[in-house]
């Protein structure tokens, strides 16, 4: 039997427009996985981006104070792409700014003629699946056709954005943006009245530099956050020297741990200690910023209790920082334990509502009504503006998705087979859309880590899948129904183990109307994830079913990923 999978290097597999993987999307992802296809397995390859330039979410998310929210130094690619890429690049700021990160990942594409294969300005608006044939046929906006064994995507988890369809918005006479598709000029707020609509983790960064412009900006707040102490700095010689000496155990690190980050989940409950230890343990973590605060207990997104003592401790940072107290509690969350919507990094954010130009507006108590001509009117008054700004987020993990157009066996559309939610297997594949992979798709940890971490893996297990494919004679891969019900119903079990479930967040789609309520990422932890993912690639990739030609016929199901998880759990201290 031969192989779809050609051995030769960049070899195309037939005659121009056909080749062996098309790959959607050029961010992080994109990058990693068309370096891995192409100059790993010598696959011919093709990435189709809808922007006009690499970056992804870097690309688009251009608003300002955009900076990423795992620190630099390990928000980047690790040592499986280059050791030497680490020792050459020095970050400026421990939580880099969006224009270096988009630096570094043009740095990346030059360095390793990574554009030589990517088609920009092309946005792919079909694939479906040819089972005659065994493979995906992918159509683009402007009308052409490639076709491909693979389709793999690389759309991110936060691509599509979310604008809510406010009555009158489109009647607005002043200028009006989303923090996720940020004009590549600038805007000007100096002077002008400004409404931000949303305080998520884009508002939060993005609200303290607007103010510093603005004559006046109005937040229009829903629902209040617990906000981390991010302890943005710039990053010194030393820093580097001291982090470049250390970064073979860091990487190792963040495989192994929960959130993909170089520093594990402490092994000790809340209530193991005193009062007083345990606030000490709150303050330390605070001080040395980023997420560190959720790894101080292992219980946290599991006991009430013990989250009520971390979410009462940044309460109290809340009530310090800002002057009014009625602003201060209307700053404070009081609806969902901490930690079950996403937590966002914030440098200064508090202290904005100390300025005298700064108006918080609690829109849970008075909705928004209306856009008009010159505003935004609530229930209880309407806020004239110049400029109005949507901080409200993406229709994530599967928004984009759902946009591909996507269609497998039978002519079933994606979005069709997920319409009371994702069902997948591990989070990368799905029964009846054979040889399509999704990197950080739902169901797998993706969100709730250090993107880049996930982001390696599911490339790096990808490559490592379709190599064994090409050994064994294969060309087509497909999970089998029974390890895609397992996958689905294990997801569900972790996720009602922990106080997830309890938020309105768009971590459970509850930003999106008419969405299927359900918690999108895996919550099994990064580590634990890979070792899973590891044990089923080990048994010949259990629950996956592969053949040749388009038919898949040999594999088995035996329960190995949930097995796994059950061993980790049993071995953890």
């Amino acid at each position: 039997m031969t192989s779809g999978i050609p051995d030769q290097r960049n070899a195309f597999s037939r005659s121009a427009g056909e080749f062996d993987a098309v790959v959607v999307g050029a961010g992080f992802s994109g990058l990693y996985m068309l370096h891995r296809l192409r100059d790993t397995l010598g696959l011919s390859t093709r990435v189709f981006e809808a922007a006009d330039d690499i970056g992804g979410t870097w690309y688009w998310n251009r608003y300002p104070g955009a900076r990423c929210d795992s620190e630099s130094y390990f928000y980047s690619f690790s040592d499986r792409l280059s050791e030497d890429l680490l020792q050459e690049w020095t970050w400026s700021e421990r939580f880099a700014a969006q224009p270096e990160i988009l630096s570094y990942l043009r740095h990346v594409a030059d360095r390793f003629d990574l554009r030589k294969d990517i088609q920009f300005s092309t946005r792919v608006v079909g694939a479906e699946y040819e089972e005659t044939t065994g493979r995906w046929i992918i159509s683009t906006e402007d009308g052409a056709q490639v076709s491909a064994t693979f389709l793999i995507t690389a759309v991110g988890c936060l691509s599509t954005t979310n604008l809510p369809d406010f009555p009158g918005r489109d009647s607005f006479r002043g200028e009006w943006y989303h923090t996720g598709a940020w004009p590549h000029e600038g805007v000007d707020f100096t002077g002008k009245r400004v409404a931000v609509i949303g305080t998520g983790a884009t508002a939060v960064q993005a609200i303290p530099e607007i103010a510093e412009q603005a004559a006046h900006v109005y937040v229009l707040q829903r629902t209040a956050n617990y906000d981390i102490a991010g302890g943005n700095r710039p990053m010194n010689a030393d820093d580097g020297l001291e982090i470049k000496a250390a970064y073979r155990e860091i990487w190792e690190t963040t495989r192994e741990t929960g959130f993909g980050f170089p520093y594990h989940i402490a092994n000790r409950t809340a209530m193991s200690v005193s009062d007083e230890e345990r606030q000490q343990i709150f303050a330390e973590a605070w001080e040395r910023g980023g997420f560190r605060l959720g790894t101080t207990f292992n219980d946290l997104l599991f006991d009430e209790e013990a989250n009520d003592t971390a979410a009462e401790f940044l309460r109290a940072r809340i009530r310090e920082r800002v002057d009014d107290p009625e602003v201060a509690e209307l700053l404070t969350p009081r609806d969902h334990p901490f930690f079950t919507k996403r937590p966002p990094l914030e440098n200064g954010y508090y202290e904005t509502f100390n300025q005298k130009n700064v108006t918080l507006v609690n829109i849970r108590k008075a909705p928004i009504q209306e856009i008009t001509a010159t505003g935004v009117r609530t229930a209880e008054a309407e806020y004239e503006v110049d400029i109005i700004v949507y901080a409200t987020g993406f229709d994530a993990m599967t928004g984009t998705l759902f946009k591909l157009g996507i269609r497998g066996r039978n002519g079933v559309g994606l979005q069709e087979k997920w319409a009371h939610g994702p069902r997948t297997y591990l989070g990368i594949a799905t029964h009846g859309f054979p040889n399509l992979f999704m990197i950080t798709g739902p169901q797998s940890p993706s969100v709730l880590s250090n993107m880049p971490v996930s982001i390696e893996q599911h490339a790096d297990w990808i490559t490592d899948c379709l190599r064994h494919m090409r050994d064994k004679g294969f060309d087509t891969i497909e999970p089998l129904p029974a390890a895609e019900d397992d996958w689905v119903e294990h997801h569900n079990e972790v996720t009602q183990m922990t106080l997830l479930p309890r938020a309105n967040s768009w971590w459970v789609g509850a930003n999106i109307p008419g969405k299927p309520r359900n918690l999108y990422p895996y919550v099994g932890g990064v580590g634990t994830y890979r070792q899973i993912c590891d044990a089923v690639a080990a048994r010949d990739y259990d629950g996956f079913v592969m053949g040749a030609g388009g038919v898949a016929t040999a594999g088995e199901f035996t329960g190995v990923a949930r097995a796994t998880f059950r061993d980790v759990v049993a071995a953890a201290p």
